[in-house]
């Protein structure tokens, strides 16, 4: 199965698909809203080919659907419908959380990603755990 997958940042929204060798990116920001992100993003995979979609949202995710607006981007997260906008299966993740599992090796790992904002998350034994500590009240 190919899958299109997508880090959504403070500052770019980088993508890369399935058998595809080079990132693309596009600026993000405090004005950009869900459906900005899902234009560009199809805009930029437009020949590419992809059945199902990875999103990294820099924010909490609960049970793979935004549960709180972004700090660094536009209101609309929570309640959009990422399936019916991309027209695809969508899986949503942490974008920290995504991070780490892409370079978790086994055992005990803590990760923190340091870009427009601070992201964190541990793996434990192959178990993702958000921790959101840039956000801590």
């Amino acid at each position: 199965m190919n899958v299109l997958v997508v880090d959504v940042g403070g500052s770019n929204v980088k993508i890369l698909a399935t058998g595809q060798t080079e990132v693309r990116k596009f600026a993000s920001g405090p004005a950009m809203t869900p459906e900005d992100m899902v234009a560009g993003v199809k805009a930029l995979a437009q020949d590419w080919t992809y059945e199902a979609v990875a999103i990294g949202y820099p924010g909490v995710v609960h049970k793979g659907v935004v549960a709180r607006e972004p700090h660094n981007l536009a209101p609309g997260w929570t309640g959009f419908d990422f399936e019916a906008a991309f027209d695809h299966p969508v899986r949503m993740i942490n974008d920290a959380a995504m991070q780490a599992l892409g370079s978790y090796e086994g055992g005990t790992m803590l990760f923190l990603g340091l870009g427009t904002g601070l992201g964190s998350a541990m793996v434990v034994e192959g178990v993702v755990v958000p921790l959101e500590l840039a956000h801590l009240p």
